[in-house]
């Protein structure tokens, strides 16, 4: 027999802890949980959460909230640049997100993708993306190709 046979065994087969059973069993009266405080009051899943204030009035809700916030209308891009287009396709490529996803340049195809200037191309691409940068526009039709913004 060899000791990691002996190990694998022990914690496997433990007993529940059976409380509320009388004083001898070890988790009577107050079951394990103390006397007083949020871990003995009923409810209690085992963590007092971290917005918990302990009776104040909670942050998110002593801050006003008066304004307009873009949070909800904001578009978040997945910035593309010009440098990666030239080395993961060939020269009179058709780049969507779809090809973009095939490569590993992204994610997902539902993605916004907006195309930025970054690094140089010499090849031909008809690129259709979200978003282009000014400085992206111009090295692609520099190059020969074509940009179409994507509804």
């Amino acid at each position: 027999m060899m000791i990691h046979e002996v190990t694998e065994k022990t914690g496997r087969y433990k007993k529940r802890k059976r409380v509320g059973r009388g004083i001898a069993s070890g988790h009577g009266k107050t079951c394990g949980r103390g006397q007083k405080g949020a871990g003995a009051r009923s409810g209690f899943g085992g963590s007092v959460r971290a917005s918990r204030e302990g009776g104040s009035n909670p942050f998110f809700r002593r801050i006003p909230k008066v304004g307009f916030s873009n949070f909800k209308f904001r578009v978040e891009y997945v910035a593309v640049n010009v440098g990666d287009l030239d080395g993961f396709f060939e020269d009179g490529a058709e780049i969507n997100p779809e090809m973009l996803v095939k490569v590993g340049l992204l994610h997902r195809a539902k993605t916004a993708v907006k195309i930025l200037g970054g690094g140089e191309t010499k090849k031909k691409f008809n690129v259709t993306a979200a978003a282009f940068s000014k400085s992206a526009i111009e090295k692609i039709e520099k190059a020969g190709g074509k940009t179409t913004v994507a509804e």
